[in-house]
């Protein structure tokens, strides 16, 4: 083994700097060869590599197709080195009528569907170019645009593609780089042609002026655009917005009054199968109580069924629904992050993008008069020789049989160029006659005239937009509305707000009964029970009933406790009343310290008595006490040791109050003397020294107080000495009255 020590070269270098370079050249690379679209063509390189390995395969509409295993391994072999099922399922998706607007790849075989399952294996699909893909192809052999060296040095590939219409915005994008992102939507080629032209006549047009033509993305599952002008608008203007798209839908009547409602477009990317899926979880789990079934009724073309409940249900409540729940509505987004001419990421506007792929046409256009003024100087020159030679045909004839080397003869003595002498001694004898001089006579004087009419459109821009233009009229031609590719799918809808569907409606009503136990277990039994059978309910060891009252489960419910909070639970998310029902803390986030003083049916027309211990209390309305959070909303303000002690209902033609404190004192006063709050501390009732304020309800005076007790339902009439100024110590209250000083155990419907 050798001793020798290899010499290495060091280089001291911060290890932070030269992360920093390598994960840079790593983004950049990224960014350029991979994961962004090129403004001018629209296409990443691996489409682009697909499209040109497919035209080196000759795999033109009219041909017959070869092997998609044959395409992606000329690419992967020649162009592309990464692995085959990338490169496949890039074609896959080129091929898919529902996945790009405009297929630039006509697949034989399966190639998927819209419900997401994978195309077949590429040993068994074949696929060629469409007529879409010629012209992003076309005149590539025309010298129309720049060509590198491939990965391996072994051929060249187009920088970019001629591009005779603009796929950018025809097919949409998306791509995910490193620390930038882009996603365009498809749109409508003869819309984008319509814009063009208008901006080739009107540079100074702005995005408003446009979107006359442009009215919006066309995608090719359809849908309707729902989105606001003045929000497209602003998308087209900064490159960077959405577009919410609905799925298509009707009404189908049936016999017997009965309909169900069919959906014939969704929205772009979503699966088919996950949606039906989806919407069913969501009846199985009753969300959508007024929804009884959906089918997948599909052949080619999209039909979904949805059968309502009953024929009573409202299917515009019913598709809202669905719409906000579920990807029957969806949002694209629109982030028009391109490669600028091939090298700059940026975001550019629709004017931007439409002004580069005039640009690059006129680009296109410039390159391919060059060239073929090239092609018009070398036929000249020979053409000219041809000329000489018949001008000269003897001695031409007698130079060539006689000279050894009669090419160089020919050219001293005529003074030919290379190129002229062969083409000379290159002619066949049947060119030498008299009609093959007058051809070529006509031929020379058509290719100076088509020479002089090119050096005319290489000096004159408008000439060169003019030609331009006349080239965009023909693509419209091809893509026009009255063609199947061509005419609109996507429905350009009013603007639609959110809307707020109640969520009773949504609920199917049905009775209940909700039981709440002393230590605070709820449950909703199934209909209105009569009081025997709630009576007859059993609880927990050592727990015993506390509440019980009739609902519907469209209602909601409203818990009070002693922190002065107000919390709501739809009856409908209740437990059911198997069991001995679950805590209700779980339903909401009510602090350990505090503890429920009620909970009763939400009745927003009516209004509530509230008050604390300390005898502290106001009017409140049932409207402003609905809690939209767990945390529920604070509306009785307490501190320190001082808790909620009531809340009772005030009903209709109620005009007194009667009081009770822990020490047996009792005050009635009018009702008039209380505020109406919606929050606060309030102001006292009753003063009771050394006590706490036990009860309180309202009443109205002309039918006298009530109260129950162990036998039942008293009524005192006679309470003028009862009756006094709010704030008052009050008196000890009549004979009869229960010792636990409350007016009633539980909150009853009057």
């Amino acid at each position: 083994m050798s001793t020798e020590t290899e010499a290495f070269d060091v280089i001291d270098r911060d290890f932070s700097d030269i992360l920093g370079e390598k994960y840079l050249s790593y983004a950049l690379s990224t960014i350029m060869s991979r994961s962004l679209p090129d403004v001018r063509d629209g296409l990443k390189p691996v489409h682009r590599r697909l499209l040109y390995a497919m035209s080196q395969l000759n795999l033109k509409p009219e041909l017959s197709p070869k092997k998609c295993a044959r395409v992606v391994g000329d690419v992967i072999g020649k162009f592309h080195p990464h692995g085959d099922t990338a490169v496949y399922d890039a074609m896959v998706r080129l091929a898919q009528d529902f996945a790009v607007r405009y297929p630039l790849v006509d697949g034989q075989g399966n190639f998927g569907n819209i419900d997401g399952d994978n195309a077949a294996a590429m040993r068994y699909t074949e696929a060629r170019m469409t007529s879409v893909a010629i012209l992003l192809l076309e005149q590539i052999d025309e010298d129309t645009v720049d060509f590198r060296e491939t990965y391996d040095g072994e051929g060249k590939e187009p920088v970019v593609m001629p591009a005779n219409f603009p796929n950018l915005l025809a097919n949409g994008g998306s791509g995910i780089a490193v620390g930038m992102a882009c996603s365009i939507p498809p749109h409508n080629v003869a819309e984008l042609c319509d814009a063009s032209i208008l901006l080739i006549d009107n540079p100074v047009a702005d995005t408003s002026e446009l979107m006359q033509f442009i009215k919006g993305p066309d995608f090719p599952t359809g849908g309707t655009l729902v989105e606001s002008q003045d929000s497209i608008l602003e998308s087209y203007k900064t490159g960077r917005g959405g577009f919410k798209v609905r799925a298509k839908w009707e009404r189908e009547e049936l016999k017997q009054g009965l309909y169900q409602i069919v959906i014939t477009e969704i929205p772009y990317q979503v699966q088919k199968s996950r949606l039906i899926e989806k919407t069913a979880e969501l009846i199985q789990n009753k969300k959508i109580p007024l929804l009884d079934d959906v089918n997948d009724e599909s052949t080619e073309d999209i039909r979904i069924v949805l059968t309502p409940k009953n024929r009573n249900v409202d299917e515009n409540i019913l598709m809202e629904w669905l719409f906000k729940n579920t990807e029957l509505e969806s949002r694209i987004s629109l982030n028009m992050n391109v490669l600028d001419g091939g090298v700059t990421p940026r975001v550019m506007s629709l004017k931007e993008v439409l002004e580069a792929f005039i640009d690059h046409r006129r680009d296109v256009l410039v390159r391919r008069s060059n060239y073929r003024l090239g092609k018009i100087a070398d036929r000249l020159e020979v053409l000219l020789g041809y000329l000489v030679a018949y001008l000269n045909l003897d001695e031409v004839i007698k130079i060539i049989r006689t000279e050894d080397e009669p090419k160089q003869v020919l050219m001293s003595r005529f003074e030919l160029s290379d190129a002229q002498a062969d083409a000379i001694l290159n002619m066949r004898l049947r060119a030498l006659r008299k009609l093959e001089e007058i051809e070529i006579r006509k031929e020379h004087q058509e290719l100076l005239a088509e020479k002089e009419e090119l050096e005319k459109l290489l000096n004159s821009r408008q000439r060169q937009m003019t030609v331009i233009k006349r080239q965009i009229h023909s693509v419209r031609e091809q893509f026009s509305e009255e063609t199947e590719l061509g005419k609109r799918r996507t429905i350009i809808g009013e603007a639609v707000e959110s809307i707020e569907i109640p969520t009773e409606s949504m609920i199917e009503k049905e009775p209940i009964t909700v039981v709440c136990s002393d230590k605070g277990w709820i449950r909703a039994m199934k209909g209105h029970l009569e009081a025997d059978k709630i009576a007859e309910l059993k609880y927990k060891d050592g727990d015993l009933e506390k509440f019980a009252f009739h609902a519907e489960t469209t209602d909601k419910i409203i818990i009070f406790a002693t922190n002065g909070r107000f919390y709501t639970v739809a009856a409908n998310d209740l437990p059911a009343g198997r069991g001995y029902g679950e805590p209700l803390r779980l339903m909401m986030d009510l602090p350990n310290d505090a503890d429920f003083v009620t909970l009763f049916k939400f009745e927003p027309q009516h209004k509530l008595l509230v008050a604390s211990d300390a005898g502290y209390g106001f009017i409140v309305k049932q409207e402003d006490i609905e809690a939209q959070t767990k945390n529920g909303k604070q509306i009785l303000n307490v501190k320190g040791d001082v808790e909620a002690k009531v809340c009772v209902p005030v009903y209709d033609g109620d005009d007194h109050v009667a009081t009770i404190g822990d020490n047996r004192k009792m005050l009635i006063f009018p009702l008039e003397e209380l505020p109406e709050m919606s929050r606060g501390k309030g102001v006292i009732l009753q003063r009771i020294k050394g006590g706490h304020l036990s009860d309180a309800k309202t009443f109205k005076l002309e039918d006298g107080l009530s109260w129950t007790t162990g036998a039942g339902t008293r009524v005192e009439q006679k309470v003028a000495p009862w009756i006094g100024k709010r704030a008052q110590a009050g008196r000890l209250p009549p004979n009869g009255f229960p010792r636990a000083n409350s007016f009633s155990t539980v909150l009853l419907d009057k």
